[in-house]
């Protein structure tokens, strides 16, 4: 290779050079907008996340107090029907509480609706809608509960309800097959089925 060849060659070289770091350059610079731009769009997009969550949060929050009017709005139907007459399932009470809680060192619970005369005692769990699993919480936990913490009440006859505006038939035979009677609202009444 002759001198001329060999500096026409470092030449073309360095043209070539040239326009790759230029071609690399523009590169740079395309990527690093592209990163910009990606960054500003997930900025946006948390962004929109926050106020997405914020949004559901109060969702939340809504249809959690409108679950618990509903909860209270039965409670306190059944509670003032049961006070203007307290008889259920063909017994009389003297005595009805609302909301009694009780606790010891371990152990703390409270109960929607409780009536009693000297040798009965109904507990009585209220719900707009009641579930198998209410039934089933009632039965398992709540009774058990009330027995541990009211041992005054072991010699009475404890009867159990569930108190609802709404209960589907599987519901409705599930409590009676238990012995727990359902209290329905009917019209301005409760109609009381015993097991």
């Amino acid at each position: 290779m002759t001198d001329q060849e060999l500096k026409d060659l470092v030449a073309s070289l360095a043209i070539s050079q040239a326009q790759t770091d230029a071609q690399m350059k523009k590169s740079g610079e395309e990527l690093e907008k592209t990163f910009r731009e990606l960054a500003q769009s997930k900025k946006e997009t948390d962004a929109q996340i926050q106020k997405t969550d914020a949004k559901l949060d109060r969702i939340a929050k809504l249809v959690g107090a409108i679950s618990n009017n509903q909860g209270d709005i039965a409670e306190e139907f059944f509670y003032n029907s049961l006070e203007a007459k307290p008889i259920l399932g063909g017994i009389e009470y003297d005595y009805i509480d609302k909301n009694i809680t009780r606790s010891n060192k371990s152990l703390r619970d409270e109960f929607d609706i409780v009536l009693i005369n000297g040798k009965d005692i109904a507990i009585i769990e209220t719900k707009y809608k009641a579930h198998q699993k209410d039934v089933e919480k009632l039965i398992h936990k709540k009774y058990k509960n009330f027995q541990i913490l009211y041992p005054e009440y072991s010699d009475y006859n404890h009867h159990l309800g569930i108190a609802s505006f709404y209960i589907n038939d599987d519901t409705k035979e599930m409590a009676l097959d238990n012995n727990v009677m359902v209290l329905q609202r009917k019209g301005d009444v409760i109609e009381t089925i015993v097991p």
